[in-house]
């Protein structure tokens, strides 16, 4: 019986070795595995890895893929095209000469009119103004917050007062 019990714990601590010399070889494999089913989509959606996916760290491709096919997905609560106008207005103000350009390549492949891409860079250029001013004057947040809150509510007063005629 002694023998047996021996034999059993043998035959377990092997089964333990075994799996833990090979989970790593397993999640190398599923790696590869989600790097060629990435690479094999990017080669469907662009034609090509874009540059960005070979710099970044193998290791982070696949979710970072992942990550971007979510954002772009029929499930995004904003629409594809709006998405690379907010992509393009915060580039602007990045600035990031890259991103500029395949973003607002994009939204004109998504329908953006020349006149859309302007006003998305305008209202960055905008917010980086006004930004500027509130923070190089000093101005305490809460201070702003209060005054914020007092001129949305009246602005809804005033929605409420025309939407009622």
């Amino acid at each position: 019986m002694k023998k047996l019990k021996e034999f059993a714990g043998s035959i377990i601590a092997m089964g333990v070795v075994s799996f833990l010399l090979s989970t790593p070889m397993l999640a190398q494999q599923s790696q590869t595995d989600a790097l060629k089913i990435m690479e094999a989509e990017m080669e469907e959606a662009f034609g090509t890895i874009p540059l960005q996916f070979k710099v970044f760290p193998e290791h982070l491709r696949p979710a970072a893929w992942e990550l971007l096919k979510a954002q772009q997905s029929q499930e995004a609560v904003i629409p594809a095209k709006y998405a690379e106008l907010i992509g393009l207005a915060v580039a602007s103000q990045i600035p990031c000469d890259h991103c500029v350009y395949y973003h607002s390549e994009m939204a004109k492949i998504l329908g953006a009119t020349d006149a859309e891409i302007q006003e998305a860079v305008s209202t960055a250029a905008d917010t980086r103004f006004w930004s500027t001013v509130l923070n190089g004057s000093n101005i305490d947040f809460d201070v702003t917050k209060a005054e914020v809150d007092k001129m949305l509510m009246h602005v809804k007063k005033q929605t409420q007062s025309t939407q009622a005629h």
